[in-house]
């Protein structure tokens, strides 16, 4: 790939912290059961589990999106905690999470006693795979590195005589019809994309790996260097599905300098929560960092470089059917509002903390700028309010001295500028006035027909389709039984369209649910996007981030394992179905 020479040698070394020290009195004051402890000092909250003379402990940090735990009183037998914000559980006695079941497994901590009864609480951090072969900051003259805003997440990094983007998503929909752009992007965009060097994409959804995008570029520049993580679910898993002819595309494993030329490297590292599908990466020209943690929840498992020159984030929140898309019980308007109202301000603040923490030069938030566009999704596009990244930015500027970049497409950051004075009127470069920022139309219909061409596919005249499909995913041994009803526009039964049962405990497509004690999920989908996603074998992404669902389930609880096999886990190549219609023929 690159020339062997440039590949450094690993040399850091692991490291161990002191997050908590407990007096003699403290220990001796340990009740059976869980304990909440706080360093003072740190604002760190911490949990110990203590079963007679044996003692575990983690982080008082819930895994799925960082939320604080408190006691359940549901608990009797007092081992678990709930999260605050989406009442996850956790048994803190085996350190896995109960609700949803097969999740995650929180990470332990080390609890040494110290000698004089005291107790310590330790970190074992491995080596920072960044501080491998450090580099000292080198001046960086005007014009040298420049980041130009396209759009969403697509940001044009020049770096020296390099060229860098980042996940190119620059026309048509994400998430089958679901998502459109918010922003104009430059009308030299292609021209862009091809001048690059190498492209870097986060991860596999449709507003970071943008077939469309993707098509117009590999008319003209088929073998562009595209890098990738190598990711248990590979990013490109349906590249042969898709038309598009790309023949130059690089996995990359995690935590590993790759280098480009002398001055410039870059460093891929996986998400803490969704390590199968979500990467960040680290660019560094000249000693100079460029963070770009993109989606992740808690990318690298929190573990950041700190100063960085410039980090970029996502922070408008609303990339999720829920709760929009729910209904019954507690889904009322009401509820709905308040909920997004309060996990917007949870993000903000939790992006501001980060920012604080991490303690960049310039910080810029990006990869959120889509819309619900379609007149169909109105609802959705009324409902899901996003985070204002100016907002952000100004909650940043009260608790710290980063500089903050609100980007417009086409706007140009010149680092070497900032870096040295960050109130250099020429530092930012903003589009010329009159410049279109905002879209105000979409060519919806090329893509609608894409998904439209599937719902009179010959699959379908044949009912055994559902078993055939269903038994392809391969998701059973689950007391789970859902719904599944094919609608129009409007969430209304599509005439002619299918609505049937399947049990996911043995895999069953019975005529009424069984008598046994069971969860159920009722699943309204658009029929031209549940036909479309059925016939290509593609993730149901597509269905609940792109907004073509309506959803009811009871009882009220998430069903980790079921979301994850079908948002994440499908099999890679798509149901045989030419074989399937010979055998019905």
């Amino acid at each position: 790939m690159f020339p062997a020479k440039y590949l450094p040698l690993y040399r850091a070394k692991q490291t161990t912290e002191i997050l908590l020290h407990l007096s003699p009195v403290e220990v001796a004051n340990l009740k059976e059961g869980i304990n909440f402890f706080r360093n003072k000092s740190t604002g760190k909250d911490y949990i110990f589990y203590k079963n007679k003379n044996h003692l575990k402990a983690c982080k008082n940090l819930c895994k799925h999106q960082g939320g604080l735990f408190i006691k359940d009183i549901e608990d009797l037998d007092g081992r678990s905690v709930k999260c605050t914000k989406h009442n996850w559980k956790l048994d803190v006695s085996t350190m896995k999470y109960i609700n949803p079941p097969g999740s995650f497994c929180q990470d332990e901590l080390v609890v040494e006693m110290d000698g004089n009864n005291g107790l310590l609480l330790l970190e074992l951090n491995p080596p920072n795979p960044w501080d491998s072969d450090p580099r000292s900051p080198e001046d960086l003259a005007f014009g040298e590195v420049q980041i130009t805003y396209l759009t969403h997440a697509c940001m044009d990094l020049k770096l020296g005589d390099k060229r860098m983007v980042f996940d190119p998503w620059l026309i048509g929909p994400a998430f089958a019809r679901g998502w459109w752009l918010l922003h104009e992007p430059p009308s030299d965009w292609l021209e862009r994309l091809c001048r690059a060097d190498l492209i870097y994409i986060s991860h596999m959804h449709s507003d970071h790996l943008s077939y469309p995008t993707l098509k117009n570029l590999s008319v003209r520049r088929p073998d562009i260097p595209i890098y990738v993580g190598d990711t248990e679910r590979p990013v490109f898993w349906n590249l042969d599905q898709s038309d598009v002819q790309l023949t130059n595309i690089n996995v990359v494993p995690f935590g590993i300098w790759q280098q480009v030329d002398k001055n410039l490297r870059f460093m891929i590292l996986m998400d803490g929560v969704h390590p199968e599908m979500d990467t960040c990466i680290i660019v560094e020209y000249k000693g100079h960092k460029i963070l770009n943690t993109v989606d992740c929840t808690r990318p690298n498992g929190g573990r950041l470089p700190e100063k960085v020159a410039l980090m970029m984030s996502d922070f408008a929140g609303g990339a999720s059917g829920f709760p929009m898309t729910f209904s019954g019980g507690k889904f009322t308007e009401d509820w709905k509002a308040q909920f997004i109202k309060t996990e917007r301000k949870k993000l903000l603040n939790y992006k501001a903390q980060l920012v604080k923490d991490l303690q960049p030069r310039i910080y810029c938030p990006f990869a959120g700028y889509f819309v619900e566009s379609h007149p169909s999704d109105k609802y959705i596009k009324e409902t899901n309010i996003k985070n204002d990244p100016n907002e952000l930015n100004n909650l940043i500027k009260k608790n710290s001295d980063v500089v903050t970049w609100t980007p417009q497409p086409g706007a140009i950051l010149d680092l070497g500028r900032m870096l040295k004075d960050p109130t250099d009127s020429k530092g930012i470069t903003n589009p010329p006035e009159g410049t279109k920022i905002y879209k105000d139309s979409w060519d919806f219909e090329p893509y609608l027909n894409t998904l439209k061409a599937a719902v009179g596919d010959e699959i379908f005249l044949h009912s055994s389709w559902i078993k055939e499909y269903f038994t392809w995913a391969g998701f059973k041994n689950y007391n789970l039984v859902v719904r599944m009803i094919e609608t129009d526009e409007d969430f209304n039964p599509f005439p002619g369209g299918y609505d049937y049962l399947v049990d996911f405990l043995d895999l069953s497509f019975p005529k009424e649910r069984p008598s046994r004690e069971h969860s159920y999920k009722e699943i309204r989908s658009r029929v031209d996007v549940i036909r479309y996603v059925v016939k290509n074998g593609r993730l149901w992404d597509d269905l609940y981030i792109g907004f073509q669902t309506r959803l009811q389930r009871d009882p009220d609880i998430y069903h980790h394992l079921f979301w994850n096999h079908f948002q994440i886990k499908l099999p890679l190549t798509p149901p045989n179905w030419r074989s399937f219609l010979m055998h019905c023929g």
